[in-house]
């Protein structure tokens, strides 16, 4: 019974430090795609770095409208993820789950508050979206 339990345990450990996956499409030059990734392996997620020289093709077959449309798009779950979206941001819709296509950061906003953007000494104003899956979209949360 002893080593049940002990077996148990180990099984339930590893079972919790489970880390959640991201597979990331960007260009193979984009700088502050890859500091973007870092951010998230920094912030415990898994991700897969997919290089595509074509990344409209990308947003298309996600459906991410020009309007919401940023440099890079991660996927995890059924969710798309467009831009620099803090991992914070990611965590939550992971958590709360809710029936939308996606979060993004529209354009390429720079600031210390912006992951992979950091290359301005100020915090930027910028929203993160989530978008419904009729394609509209609303605040998730706002940065200033």
């Amino acid at each position: 019974m002893k080593y049940l339990i002990i077996i148990l345990s180990l099984v339930s450990l590893s079972c919790g430090t489970s880390k959640d996956k991201i597979s990331v499409y960007m260009s193979p030059t984009c700088g502050c795609c890859k500091k973007w990734v870092s951010h998230l392996q920094d912030n415990g997620f898994e991700v897969e770095s997919i290089y595509e020289n074509n990344m409209r093709s990308i947003k298309t077959k996600y459906k991410i409208s020009q309007k919401n449309t940023s440099c890079h798009t991660g996927i995890i779950d059924s969710y798309f993820i467009e831009g620099h979206v803090p991992a914070s941001d990611i965590r939550e819709l992971l958590e709360k789950n809710p029936d939308v296509a996606g979060l993004t950061v529209p354009g390429m906003p720079a600031g210390t508050n912006v992951p992979g953007m950091e290359t301005i000494n100020e915090k930027a104003k910028y929203d993160v979206l989530y978008v419904r899956k009729d394609g509209s979209s609303a605040v998730w949360k706002h940065y200033n």
